[in-house]
């Protein structure tokens, strides 16, 4: 069964009993599948949704940005609009998805950060992360099992406007130029599109991962002029 395949048929299940666990459930079913992919496929349509909805207005924006992030067949369109329209009715048991979902990429730390960076890029598309999303942020976070520390790294990413360049590159001010520039190749490589590709990552967080590089090397060329590297 492929990963639309499950999502369709548990999309159908989820709206017959109004609930979305038989989303999260059909993770662990079916052989063949991906189960990286459906696990990031079902954090992004429960859990953005939810998010879209904390601040109490799902925006067109947010919509169009889960749209990018999350694609899908056109001929699935209906079957994920279901999933996504029954998780935004209210922000109520996100906790319950965050906590499967978390179980889920236990042993995968660097899957778990992947969620909640699709997560931002949705909170942020309408120009402004509301405090409401931020909590709701945070706790997911929290829930998924990532740290403080990194989520602070991952905000930077995509807050840009508020961050400061050391946190985006996971330095403090005391770093020498020479730590600057290693500490900036190895960002580089380690979010590079083609390293997610290489570990299996599903093709709508390329996304992801091209504006993350924009915002590291935005705060390289930032401590360059300040530093003069």
């Amino acid at each position: 069964m492929t990963i639309w395949q499950t999502i369709s048929s548990a999309a159908v299940a989820a709206a017959r009993i109004d609930s979305l666990a038989p989303i999260l459930r059909a993770v662990g079913l079916g052989a063949g599948n991906d189960t990286s992919s459906v696990a990031f496929t079902i954090a992004i349509i429960a859990l953005s949704a939810k998010m879209a909805k904390s601040d109490g207005i799902v925006t067109c924006d947010e919509v169009e940005a889960f749209r990018r992030v999350c694609t899908f067949p056109e001929s699935e369109a209906a079957n994920v609009r279901r999933v996504f329209d029954l998780a935004k009715e209210d922000v109520a048991g996100y906790e319950h998805y965050a906590r499967q979902v978390g179980r889920m990429l236990s042993e995968e730390p660097e899957l778990r950060r992947d969620v909640i960076e699709g997560l931002f890029v949705i909170a942020a598309a309408d120009g402004v992360l509301h405090e409401r999303e931020d909590r709701y942020l945070s706790d997911v976070s929290r829930l998924l099992g990532l740290t403080q520390a990194e989520l602070e790294w991952i905000r930077s990413l995509f807050v840009t406007a508020e961050a400061d360049p050391y946190t985006t590159l996971g330095l403090t001010p005391s770093a020498t130029p020479a730590e600057i520039k290693a500490r900036h190749r190895a960002l580089v490589i380690e979010n590079h599109p083609d390293r997610l590709i290489g570990r299996g990552v599903p093709a709508e967080f390329i996304t992801i991962a091209e504006r993350k590089l924009a915002a590291i090397n935005a705060a390289f060329d930032k401590l360059c002029g300040e530093t003069r590297l």
